[in-house]
């Protein structure tokens, strides 16, 4: 199954500035800065969707090698605490042997 594909979403300017509508003069500043902060967080978190529906849409080949890479990385250590835990098990068994047989 394909998805159909993502529309790029633009967000559009954000007003600055006071509003002049109805209701303008009831708004305290601490409430119209408030506004402002509600009016950017939805055009940062419109810019953060376009943006992931990109990367979803055709995963970079730089990020698959470097996933590719760390992968072998985590393998070589996972390999290497597992000697390592094999290491202090097979050490303790044969001091526990050499203390029991004496």
């Amino acid at each position: 199954m394909s998805s159909p594909p993502a529309e790029s979403v633009t967000p559009s300017p954000l007003p600055t500035s006071t509003p002049t509508g109805p209701g303008a003069d009831t708004l305290s500043p601490l409430e119209q800065e408030l506004l402002d902060e509600y009016a950017r967080l939805v055009g940062n978190l419109n810019n953060l969707s376009s943006l992931l529906s990109s990367l979803a849409t055709s995963p970079s080949a730089e990020i698959l090698d470097q996933l590719r890479g760390l992968e072998r990385k985590t393998a070589l250590v996972f390999t290497l605490l597992k000697a390592s835990v094999y290491s202090i098990v097979l050490q303790q068994q044969i001091l526990g042997e050499g203390e029991g047989g004496v």
